[in-house]
């Protein structure tokens, strides 16, 4: 069975649970699997990579191109 059936079948059998607590488990249980498979996926930044990034920092700093959390956290109150 390829992955596209696989997962209409889980989708039919998810749909028949009238159970609360099985709903929950299976949430939790996404929620865990897709955090562990994100984290398993992330790789180290190289060191050239981290300096440069702070580099980059410093040099957007020295020319003022820089936004204070002020007005950022303000920036964030009108996205919603």
């Amino acid at each position: 069975m390829d992955l596209q059936s696989r997962k209409l079948t889980f989708i039919q059998e998810f749909l028949r649970i009238q159970n609360e607590d099985i709903i929950s488990g299976l949430e939790k249980m996404l929620r865990k699997r897709k955090a562990e498979f994100y984290e398993a996926s992330l790789k180290p930044m190289s060191m050239k990579s981290f300096n440069d990034d702070i580099d980059q920092s410093l040099e957007d700093s020295a020319k003022d191109k820089v936004i204070s959390s002020k007005d950022l956290k303000g920036g964030i109150k009108k996205w919603s």
